[in-house]
């Protein structure tokens, strides 16, 4: 009892085999992450400095810096306007420069309601006169 049921279609299947496919897209990714995680963009390194040989913490006097919620400037205790900011802030990097015990850290402390171009113009300040090393002081 041979009977077919039915019609056969003999024509090539029209379905396309995604495993190899699949294949070399997960051994490519594999090989990207591999190289992102062993080349390092240039701008993330970072030298931080080394152990004092003094053998504790010295007291390093930094360049105070305050901005009221007014706009009013106060470098290491004197008090400057928007206009004068540069030429005192120069002042202070070179007066902290050549001194024992004083660093040329600019320690920028600001009110929350401070004006935000008083402390850009502090920030522009520093990195006019040569200091890139400035932190914020949270109170």
């Amino acid at each position: 009892m041979g009977t077919n049921s039915g019609a056969q279609n003999d024509s090539p299947m029209a379905e396309i085999n995604i495993t190899p496919f699949t294949d070399v897209l997960l051994v490519l990714l594999i090989i990207f992450m591999i190289l992102a995680a062993l080349t390092t963009p240039p701008g993330f390194q970072k030298e931080l400095p080394g152990p004092c040989a003094c053998g504790g913490h010295p007291s390093m006097h930094d360049i105070e810096v305050t901005v009221a919620a007014s706009g009013a400037i106060t470098i290491d205790g004197q008090s400057t306007t928007s206009s004068n900011v540069y030429d005192r802030m120069a002042e202070a990097v070179r007066s902290h420069g050549g001194r024992t015990g004083f660093s040329k850290h600019v320690a920028l402390t600001a009110d929350s309601a401070s004006p935000y171009g008083s402390i850009i113009k502090v920030l522009d300040a520093a990195r006019e006169a040569g200091d890139d090393d400035v932190g914020f002081v949270i109170e």
